[in-house]
């Protein structure tokens, strides 16, 4: 299975989500266009499309980041969409994927940095792909805004700062405002880049400081997301086959 990466910035890495593709064997490819590398022309041979965060927002336009191509890769997400692969948006990424189906992004009611937890809705407990979550589940935050609602989405997890967390799109389309692909060195990337932030942290009830996001044991986190990701791959191959029929 070939998964390609978007990333957006060098302190926005993939972490346990590149791990996963990596000890699955799976076929796994980059765009860093902070680096100067190209989006594919087109989503042909992407089983799995994952797009990252970064702290730009759809918005964005090519003169105020000039390696940040909001349109182009809406334009991929859509493709990809389309020719029935998988996708998954993380915090940026999701709210591309909401934008790429017509929903646009919006500001979250809250500014969430850190470890918090996460609440299954009603939706999001009888999903299968989700089972292993359980009620609730205390995963990595980093964000201002949140991904838009199309008429079809079903809102599966949300949290106290932020009511749309884990959105899905469709049955292979899913939107990821949380970060379950924290590591202690994708954090530590994370606060290298964010002094400003972080030194406001008292200003605000979701975010922690530098010295409590190196304290949070996130391995807990990784391995229930392997297991989605799992299940998703799982999913993914048998509408592929069935297809195929």
């Amino acid at each position: 299975m070939r998964v390609h990466f978007i990333v957006h910035e060098s302190f926005e890495a993939p972490g346990a989500y590149a791990t996963w593709a990596k000890q699955r064997g799976h076929d796994v490819s980059f765009s860093r266009v902070y680096a100067g590398e190209k989006l594919p022309a087109n989503a042909q041979g992407i089983d799995l499309l994952i797009v990252m965060g970064g702290p730009q927002s759809p918005a964005t336009t090519l003169e105020q980041c000039a390696h940040f191509d909001s349109k182009a890769e809406q334009a991929l997400i859509a493709c990809a969409i389309s020719q029935g692969s998988a996708v998954l948006g993380i915090c940026l990424g999701a709210q591309l994927l909401g934008e790429a189906l017509g929903a646009p992004f919006t500001h979250s009611p809250e500014k969430e940095i850190g470890k918090f937890p996460i609440f299954l809705s009603p939706a999001g407990k009888k999903h299968p792909l989700f089972s292993q979550f359980g009620e609730s589940l205390a995963v990595g935050h980093w964000h201002n805004d949140m991904p838009g609602l199309t008429a079809n989405t079903a809102i599966l997890a949300y949290s106290e700062g932020c009511p749309r967390q884990i959105v899905a799109y469709s049955d292979l389309a899913y939107g990821f405002q949380c970060h379950m692909e924290f590591t202690p060195d994708v954090v530590e990337q994370l606060i290298a880049h964010s002094e400003k932030d972080l030194s406001q942290a008292k200003a605000y009830r979701f975010v922690e400081t530098a010295e409590t996001l190196r304290t949070h044991d996130y391995s807990e986190m990784n391995k229930v997301l392997f297991i989605f990701l799992d299940k998703l791959e799982a999913h993914y191959l048998s509408v592929k086959a069935a297809t195929k029929k």
